[in-house]
């Protein structure tokens, strides 16, 4: 199955913040460059699978009717990783100690008591699973830079802990509005 990832627009949110799993939107003016910019690299015609953050349902919902893609598809287990207490504090204010212990232990530490990388990399586990059970040829998915990452890591056929270590280590930089097709 051949899959078409989107990283959702840039977030309203100052800069330096931790916003994981936390819902912003998008402007409309970011939406509409980033789906200018997609739509001519997409195939019509393709299941849409999104995030149900709003960041991600704003290019979403455009994006399946310009590609004629039918309902959007919105999936919890795309979202991004919860922070816990870390969301929207700055990263320069968190406690030095639970960052270092974060850095210890990457995909087992739970940052601000929310989820860990290996939760995450179970949830995309889990729809890639039922993803591939569907029988699709191709999707769309709108998601986020962590659920980029595992999905890549799922891509090459390793193992739960293994896509948690991958994704947690993996310094790709992804940009917002960027696509990246991989075969699952």
């Amino acid at each position: 199955m051949l899959l078409h990832l989107i990283r959702h627009p840039l977030p309203v949110i100052d800069k330096g913040l931790c916003y994981g799993s936390s819902d912003l939107a998008v402007t409309e003016e970011e939406c509409r460059s980033v789906l200018e910019n997609v739509s001519p690299a997409l195939p019509p015609y393709v299941p849409l699978y999104s995030s149900p953050l709003q960041r991600c349902v704003f290019l979403a919902e455009p994006l399946a009717a310009a590609l004629n893609a039918g309902p959007v598809r919105y999936d919890p287990r795309l979202m991004e990783m919860h922070f816990g207490s870390w969301e929207q504090r700055a990263w320069d204010d968190l406690p030095r100690e639970e960052i270092d212990q974060w850095a210890s232990d990457v995909v087992g530490y739970r940052p601000g008591g929310g989820e860990n990388v290996l939760n995450v990399a179970q949830r995309i586990d889990s729809f890639c699973g039922d993803l591939l059970q569907r029988g699709h040829g191709q999707a769309i998915i709108v998601c986020h830079a962590g659920t980029i990452r595992l999905l890549q890591a799922r891509a090459q056929n390793l193992p739960v802990l293994q896509m948690a270590m991958h994704a947690a280590t993996n310094t790709q930089a992804i940009a917002f509005g960027e696509v990246l097709t991989l075969q699952l």
